[in-house]
């Protein structure tokens, strides 16, 4: 059976072809990666650092053929895919530069003297399951942290994207990591809950969507394994006043269309106050209808297409329905003519509950535009989302911003910017975003065995 090709989703032509692991290769990995263990975590975490060090440099000397291969993967713009690559090599630097600092024994001042200390232990064996919209990205804020910790990984990859998950696996194999410590598999759901249920497997973390996650959560709650779980996003981009509409309007395309609106952190729901509604619709639209698709191939790219001609369909028929049901389609809204899976910068108003696009995920180039009255029903709108990823809230009174940001039911918030990515800051949401945070020294937080050494007076 195979469930891991390349398909160009520029073109549709399919362009190679992986078999899934069979039981002894399942079975196979699963032993390396507890044997692994054993040594890795008992190596000075200096030497694990340097390791990773040695990772971010391969990231970036191999910048250039990494970007076309995601680019031919999922239709990234390579202008784009380079641009991951970069961010992925600095996560690596961070943690080979920061990680041995974030380990460091804990002193507690306790009563009754003598001494304790809290000791950063990692737990053995971990599973990621990875996504296909940031193939080299979803990795490194999983393995850079706890590969520094010493915990040892097996990698399942989404299926659109093998070659990324092999080149991942090879850098590692350059840089110097031991046999066994990072280990890809093309793995089934079913094999997926086998491995997360076996005894050397010590936790699962999933970047995907809500069924994913959910389907994660039960095998890993009925085995007793630690999981962390980053999920959908329906972030909103809240507009309260404006010195600088041009500035706002031009911050908000590129939050929901960055990685062609494939994006969990993407801004999605714009709120606006009413004395700048019809202004920002029709700014934000002609902006929107400006934007022209291109091959991903290309340097100048700035839009390529959906990454499967499935992911194009589904979100058609969202938009389809919000239109039957009364919305009105501002820009956009159907396939972009000829091969590959292009759909159109889209914009929708008058969205309401009951129409998909109220409540739903929008994982692409379409962009869901309300006017509320007050500051106070902003918030509320904004509130109103099963999900609770991030938001940017735009102001010219940045305190004004913070205290609706205070207000925000969600992991992060934006302020007079879009959502962005740093090694150091933590990512991770509430409510149906996920559970567990990555990055910074809370990505070192989650498969750790804070260990509690104590000796009386």
């Amino acid at each position: 059976m195979t469930a891991y090709k390349t398909v160009n989703p520029a073109t549709g032509e399919t362009l190679k072809e992986f078999p899934l692991a069979t039981a002894a290769e399942v079975e196979h990995a699963l032993a390396d990666s507890k044997a692994a263990f054993r040594d890795w975590q008992s190596a000075p975490v200096e030497a694990r650092a340097k390791v990773i060090a040695r990772v971010a440099e391969l990231y970036r000397e191999r910048r250039d053929e990494l970007a076309r291969l995601i680019a031919t993967e999922m239709g990234k713009p390579l202008a784009q895919s380079r641009g991951e690559v970069g961010l992925v090599a600095d996560i690596y630097a961070y943690y080979a530069d920061e990680g041995p600092s974030f380990l460091q024994d804990e002193i507690l001042d306790v009563k009754g003297g003598g001494e304790a200390i809290v000791r950063s232990a990692p737990v053995g064996p971990l599973l990621g399951i990875m996504p296909w919209n940031y193939p080299y990205y979803q990795v490194a804020r999983f393995a850079a942290p706890n590969l520094v910790l010493g915990n040892t990984i097996l990698l399942k990859h989404a299926g659109s994207c093998p070659q990324s998950a092999l080149a991942i696996e090879q850098i590692f194999k350059d840089a110097g990591l031991p046999e066994g410590a990072y280990i890809n598999l093309f793995l089934s759901n079913d094999q997926v809950a086998e491995v997360i249920a076996d005894d050397r497997v010590q936790g699962v973390s999933l970047t995907g969507s809500e069924r994913a996650g959910s389907a994660v959560a039960e095998v890993a709650g009925r085995n007793l394994k630690k999981y962390v779980l980053e999920l959908g996003g329906s972030d909103p981009f809240i507009v309260l006043d404006s010195g600088d509409l041009d500035a706002t309007v031009k911050a908000a395309v590129s939050g929901r269309m960055g990685n062609a609106g494939q994006a969990c952190t993407a801004s999605k729901r714009f709120i606006i106050l009413e004395d700048l509604y019809e202004a920002f619709v029709e700014k934000f639209t002609a902006r929107m209808s400006a934007i022209k698709p291109g091959d991903p191939l290309l340097a100048d790219t700035r839009f390529g297409p959906l990454s499967s001609q499935g992911a194009a369909d589904s979100l058609i028929e969202q938009i389809q329905d919000a239109v039957d049901k009364g919305a009105t389609l501002q820009t956009g809204g159907h396939h972009v003519e000829g091969p590959g899976a292009y759909v159109e910068p889209t914009v929708l108003t008058g969205v309401t509950p009951g129409m998909r696009a109220f409540s739903e995920e929008l994982f692409g180039p379409a962009a869901v535009i309300y006017k509320v009255a007050t500051v106070e029903e902003a918030i509320e709108l904004a509130n109103g989302s099963p999900y609770g990823l991030g938001g940017a809230v735009f102001s010219a009174d940045a305190e004004k911003a913070k205290d609706v940001a205070d207000q925000l039911d969600t992991g992060m918030v934006f302020i007079n910017s879009v959502a962005e990515t740093q090694a150091d800051l933590p990512f991770g949401g509430v409510k149906r975003s996920g559970v567990g945070r990555e990055l910074a020294r809370f990505g070192m937080n989650e498969f750790v065995n804070k260990k509690l050494i104590r000796t009386p007076r």
